[in-house]
């Protein structure tokens, strides 16, 4: 960075000039840009809720879920990443992944169960707080295997703003909101922070490289159009059928965590009987 670009706010190394004499280069800017525009749009997605627009309101969350997810892309890809904007990025995080999906929830349903589905919408924004704090943390972690960089400690935040609104989707389906199920939403959307905070390892997806086979092009593609258009003709279908999809991942994320332990495991118990034999000869 040359010496007018560099910003105290932005530049890792502040430099002793004032702010009035900085220049700074707008690929620094046009990620942050991105973060302010999805947490506007989780903002709105609470008003709308509050308005009962709900359909307007899920629509705004969703939208500030994906601004979000590709802020951070987008300044890797533009080498525009700076530490201000990383700190951007978690308290959008906080705001489009926890508070406006509960927010919109208790809006839609939660409300009816009183009290319980309040402390519910509480207990969802809580441990996303915790959840995006003990991944901030882990990113420091250096001494792990290579292969848990395949997975995510807990249900990612995205993930959990996507599960925790299933039932508004199904009420966008017929499935009346009632008092009854009011309170079986408030008992899922524990159970989704649950599984925000807990230690199951699900799988991120890493693990497939940013490379694909010539063969998987053409198929990859397809499927993207495919899902995309499904999304938009038949939305809360699809969104449901995702939420289930993710549910049924779980185990498997699970069965491979452990074969992958089991592997170091049985490395590291072969490389001791190795040592040990060396010793003795």
């Amino acid at each position: 960075m040359s010496e007018q670009e560099a910003d105290p706010l932005f530049d890792e190394k502040p430099q002793v000039r004032g702010l009035t004499s900085s220049r700074i280069p707008m690929r620094y800017l046009a990620p942050n840009v991105i973060t302010v525009l999805a947490i506007c749009a989780g903002l709105t997605g609470i008003r709308l809720a509050f308005e009962n627009r709900f359909e307007l309101a899920v629509s705004m969350v969703l939208l500030a879920a994906f601004l979000d997810g590709i802020d951070g892309r987008i300044a890797r890809m533009m080498k525009g990443s700076t530490k201000f904007g990383a700190q951007m990025d978690s308290l959008a995080d906080i705001v489009n992944f926890g508070v406006a999906p509960a927010l919109v929830l208790y809006a839609y349903m939660l409300d009816q169960a009183r009290s319980f589905g309040w402390i519910a919408a509480l207990l969802y924004c809580i441990a996303c707080c915790l959840r995006l704090a003990r991944f901030n943390v882990m990113l420091d972690v250096v001494d792990k295997p290579l292969w848990q960089n395949n997975f995510f400690t807990g249900v990612p935040a995205p993930a959990g703003a996507m599960l925790v609104m299933l039932p508004v989707y199904l009420g966008f389906l017929g499935l009346a909101p009632t008092r009854t199920l009011a309170f079986a939403a408030a008992a899922y959307t524990v159970g989704v922070a649950i599984l925000m905070i807990s230690r199951l390892p699900v799988y991120s997806g890493k693990a497939a490289g940013t490379k694909l086979r010539s063969d998987w092009v053409m198929p990859t593609f397809l499927f993207i159009v495919v899902y995309v258009a499904f999304l938009m003709s038949y939305t809360w279908q699809t969104l449901t059928l995702t939420t289930i999809a993710f549910f049924t991942t779980l185990p498997f994320s699970a069965r491979a965590w452990k074969r992958f332990e089991a592997a170091d495991a049985s490395a590291a118990l072969a490389s001791a009987e190795k040592d040990g034999s060396e010793a003795v000869s």
